[in-house]
């Protein structure tokens, strides 16, 4: 069985080695190159542009204005298609546009022999701008009165639910009510491959787009809309991606490059720099409004929030990401009352869309940053106070009304407690800060819970198509429409139909190019979603595939098919093993080539996924604070988690341990700064953008509560985005108890801690 065996990547050797390709390594001769004339403001509408001196430099083939595009509004958002007009993204984006939403806004583009002359010629393109006022906080813009951003108005959406019983009611119920109002920052997801894509024109109608995406198949669909062109006249060929976590979740310069393609009849490419890709999507920055009454015993009674999500200057995936984030609650602890309320607003920011997450980190920080506070006031354990909230399998999330089969959080706490040494830390953190053994550098531990989801069920539609042939040589090809961007998903695709057809995983190739013309069809890589909404179709495939290969040795071997079985790549007897009949090498050259009998076995598949099982855990994590410089160090994490039955150890552990590598980047570190008076962003580089190195972080441990999910194909479910949701709390917490500092935002950078400890009298006289 190759299921839960640590089997190494099959990209491993190809990615170190150089020897992976990836949309820059496939250029076609003669290629022309791209570059945004973007604005120098954040709010106004273009007045002139004069583009002469621009098309007179020498190797500038072109140069397109907004007024030179197509004008039919589309939706980036690399969400599933919708039968629901209501249900629809909205269409807010143009390819290029008069009305500037925010600084570096695209309205104009130039093409080029060459990328340096492409840049010198936006360069020299002169605009004049009708300027508005700028907006940057998205309460303001909420105003009555306020410049409208967009024709709509400036929020996006906002809606709620409320579940459990009346909120009200229990909160009023409580012996304690707590409550916080918490921010979380703009950040970056600085993916090691920037934004990249290259288009050319396979005949007279048919554009080919080679890109870095996440969602191929959707990308096709929002091209062929955004150029009002049927959608069968786009190819979307996705190679190697290095990274996207959900940047690329966007369809975001494959319409241009396709539409410069199309008007030129020529190969253009367009790389974004590092400074155009980190102000492309970013996170959503919220404030959020929360509160939440409890017994005496420390039950959850009710739990009320009211989320501002800032979307920038376009809706880009809007209203889901805090929507999508609200909805995690009632499945963590599930026998509290929930309200939740949420806006999403434009603003005069950078576009903030999908990143690893989705919502879910920052109204996560919220809500166990509430459980924090009930525990202080209730003089509690905070972990005794969770386990008492946690559910367990069989409870009902209230909101969806139907049973969580497989809930290990609780399994997780006591996991967690034991391997973390939880109550001896703890002991030893308190002991240390009455003794003063080292008052310029206290100690302390946090914890913090998760939920999140397996895939968008019943929001969008969950459905995933397999290929697998059986090659000549007797190995076993798959092709799937779901995509490897980085988090091993080939690998895990291999295992599952290795585990099926009962092969070693060296006869089992994945093709890990996607192509829309070829590829069965999958929606792509977002809401930790594959190995839980492809394996049933990997399985159904794999089953399919075994059929017909014992159907054809039944007639190879005048046996009935029921009689064999395979092992190990052979042909052998049912009942008797160690009886083989041929090598699947030898069934395969039969199939092919026998005059009379066979032909090519393949199986392909398509399943959709009715079903969405949460997956559960928790964060431990000490601190070490420097005082004098308001400094925060962690020196120790350990992640547990319940993703079901893990396929494979190494890229699991792989998986958490990089979700909490960038966890502690947005819990310390990480933050786009933008200055509120001209919206500009001062730190969109790398070398200004604050991501935590290696000498930035502890040991970080993970460790698996495995419960095995009847709705997962092989009883697994979601792991990408899960690792990065409880560090971020977690380590909030462990400040406050090394400090006695409550901070009710992140990122916990010096310049953010020193008011607050100098207001504490942690520094000395003010």
């Amino acid at each position: 069985m190759s299921i839960g065996q640590p089997v190494k990547r099959l990209d491993a050797e190809a990615k170190v080695t150089g020897r992976a390709r990836y949309t820059e390594d496939m250029l076609p001769a003669g290629i022309l190159s791209a570059v945004y004339i973007r604005s120098t403001v954040a709010h106004g509408r273009v007045l002139t542009m004069d583009v002469s001196a621009a098309l007179a430099l020498p190797g500038v083939e072109a140069v397109f204005t907004f007024a030179d595009v197509p004008r039919l509004p589309y939706a980036p958002a690399g969400h599933p298609f919708s039968l629901d007009p209501a249900h629809a993204d909205v269409a807010d984006r143009l390819l290029l546009t008069e009305h500037v939403r925010f600084h570096g806004d695209e309205i104009g583009v130039v093409v080029a022999r060459d990328e340096l002359t492409a840049q010198r010629a936006a360069s020299l393109v002169a605009v004049s701008y009708e300027e508005f006022p700028v907006l940057t906080d998205p309460r303001e813009a909420m105003a009555h009165g306020a410049p409208a951003i967009h024709p709509g108005g400036n929020i996006v959406k906002q809606d709620g639910f409320s579940v459990g019983g009346d909120v009200d009611a229990l909160l009023a119920q409580a012996d304690v009510v707590v409550e916080g109002e918490y921010q979380t920052p703009v950040t970056q997801h600085c993916h090691m491959e920037p934004v990249v894509a290259h288009a050319y024109m396979e005949d007279m109608e048919r554009i080919t787009v080679i890109t870095s995406t996440q969602i191929p198949h959707i990308c096709r669909r929002v091209v062929g809309q955004a150029l009002g062109l049927d959608w069968s006249r786009v190819r979307i060929v996705k190679p190697y991606v290095g990274g996207g976590f959900g940047a690329k979740q966007d369809v975001l310069l494959e319409p241009m490059v396709a539409f410069l393609a199309w008007k030129l009849g020529r190969p253009v490419r367009m790389a974004l720099t590092r400074e155009e890709s980190m102000i492309t999507r970013t996170r959503h920055a919220m404030r959020i409004r929360a509160k939440a009454g409890f017994s005496r015993d420390g039950r959850l009674l009710a739990m009320d929030m009211d989320a501002v999500s800032n979307t920038g200057g376009y809706a880009s995936h809007g209203h889901s990401v805090v929507s999508a984030g609200g909805g995690k609650l009632c499945s963590m602890y599930p026998h509290a009352g929930v309200r939740f309320q949420a806006a999403t607003v434009y603003t005069n920011l950078p576009i903030a869309g999908a990143m690893r997450g989705y919502g879910s980190p920052q109204i996560i920080f919220a809500c166990e940053c509430l459980l924090e506070e009930a525990a202080r006031v209730l003089d509690m354990d905070p972990l005794d106070l969770r386990l008492i909230n946690a559910g367990r399998p069989g409870d009902v999330n209230p909101r969806s009304g139907k049973p969580i089969e497989t809930h290990g959080l609780a399994d997780c706490l006591r996991l967690g407690r034991e391997r973390f040494n939880w109550d001896e830390r703890r002991a030893a953190a308190q002991a240390s800060r009455t003794k003063q053994a080292d008052p310029e550098k206290p100690r302390g531990v946090g914890v913090a819970c998760f939920s999140f989801n397996s895939g968008v069920y019943p929001v969008g539609v969950e459905i995933s198509g397999v290929r697998l042939t059986l090659a000549q040589d007797g190995c076993v090809t798959l092709q799937a429409g779901a995509t490897e961007i980085g988090q091993g998903a080939d690998t895990v695709f291999a295992q599952m139909a290795a585990s099926v057809l009962d092969l070693p995983m060296t006869s089992v190739r994945v093709v890990s190019t996607q192509d829309t013309n070829v590829t069965p069809f999958d929606p792509g890589a977002f809401a930790s979603r594959q190995t839980y909404v492809v394996g049933p179709a990997v399985k159904a495939a794999a089953l399919e595939l075994r059929a017909k290969i014992l159907d054809h040795a039944a007639l190879m071997t005048g046996y009935p098919a029921p009689a064999l079985a395979l092992e190990a790549g052979f042909v052998v007897a049912a009942r008797q093993p160690s009886r083989v009949f041929m090598s699947l090498n030898e069934l395969a050259l039969d199939a092919y080539y026998h005059k009379e009998r066979g032909g090519q076995l393949t199986a392909e598949r398509s399943v959709k996924t009715r079903s969405n099982a949460p997956s559960f855990g928790c964060t431990f994590v000490e601190v070490e604070v420097d005082i004098p410089l308001c400094r925060v160090r962690v020196t120790d994490m350990l992640n547990v988690h319940d993703c079901g039955v893990v396929i494979n150890p190494v890229t699991a552990r792989g998986q958490a341990q990089g979700g909490m590598a960038m966890a502690i980047g947005w819990a310390l570190y990480e933050e786009l700064l933008v200055d509120p008076r001209t919206g500009r962003v001062r730190n969109n580089n790398l070398l200004d953008y604050k991501m935590p190195t290696f000498p930035d972080l502890p040991e970080l441990d993970v460790a698996f509560v495995q419960t095995a999910e009847p709705s997962g194909g092989f009883g697994n479910k979601s792991l990408g985005e899960p690792p990065l949701l409880s560090p971020g709390p977690a380590i909030r917490n462990a400040v406050w108890d090394a400090t006695g500092v409550k901070a009710d935002f992140i990122p916990l950078t010096p310049k953010a801690l020193f008011p607050l400890f100098r207001d504490a009298g942690l520094l000395g006289p003010r």
